[in-house]
């Protein structure tokens, strides 16, 4: 099963933060499903391809914390929580909810987990489940395209001699910022040229354009070190 949630401000004077979810997930009682949650992350709009996965419970990253509720079926809140640490950028948030099968071990002193396909028993009534209830938080900041589309331009028309100097000093600034909102991983994702291709509606040969000359002017300054990013956007 799918489920998508959008911005609903969605504008290009806006970026939005993700801080946290939380689900009601019930089962019918004395099932044998157990739910797989996993989650996309796409911070800037796109296609569903240009999302990344959430690493759940992998490298510190937060882990779903799950509360039972008294209601007549098995109902928990799933609530995962990123705070200022883990906090990203979002545009859309997909959840995609699969079971597996919980059954004993062969020895019988423990619990195994079978995917629904490799279950041999088909006639077994395993029960259901289902989403009753998705909320995601976090905030909406101001974003001025415009300012960044200005310091764009000074690269091939600088204004005053040394102009474009600050404005590559400046897109630096914002190309770390943004990229410093990341999932945890070897290296960071590129989702500076996401937001120049999704927020400021540039091409592809513009961005690339745009990120050689800043790997250039970066190379040039004290103490530079190599800037690796993983390409999420095309």
């Amino acid at each position: 099963m799918l489920l998508t949630l959008k911005s609903n401000k969605y504008k290009s004077n806006h970026v939005h933060m993700l801080l946290g979810m939380s689900l009601q997930i019930c089962l019918t009682k004395n099932s044998t499903l157990d739910p797989m949650l996993s989650v996309y992350i796409n911070p800037f709009g796109g296609s569903h391809s240009e999302s990344w996965i959430m690493p759940i419970d992998q490298n510190n990253y937060p882990d779903w914390e799950r509360t039972k509720l008294d209601l007549p079926y098995d109902c928990y809140n799933w609530t995962l929580t990123l705070g200022n640490k883990w906090k990203t950028f979002f545009e859309t948030v997909h959840f995609y909810l699969r079971s597996r099968i919980r059954g004993p071990s062969s020895t019988g002193n423990g619990t195994v987990y079978y995917e629904p396909l490799e279950y041999l028993e088909p006639g077994r009534n395993l029960g259901y489940m289902k989403i009753n209830s998705i909320q995601v938080y976090g905030y909406s900041m101001h974003f001025d395209p415009e300012a960044i589309q200005d310091l764009i331009l000074q690269l091939d028309y600088p204004y005053t001699q040394g102009s474009q100097d600050s404005a590559l000093l400046q897109l630096l600034e914002i190309r770390d910022r943004v990229n410093r909102l990341s999932p945890p991983g070897a290296q960071p994702l590129d989702l500076f040229s996401c937001l120049l291709r999704h927020r400021l509606k540039l091409s592809t040969t513009d961005v690339a354009r745009i990120q050689a000359a800043l790997q250039t002017f970066s190379a040039k300054q004290p103490n530079s070190m190599e800037y690796e990013t993983t390409k999420l956007c095309s």
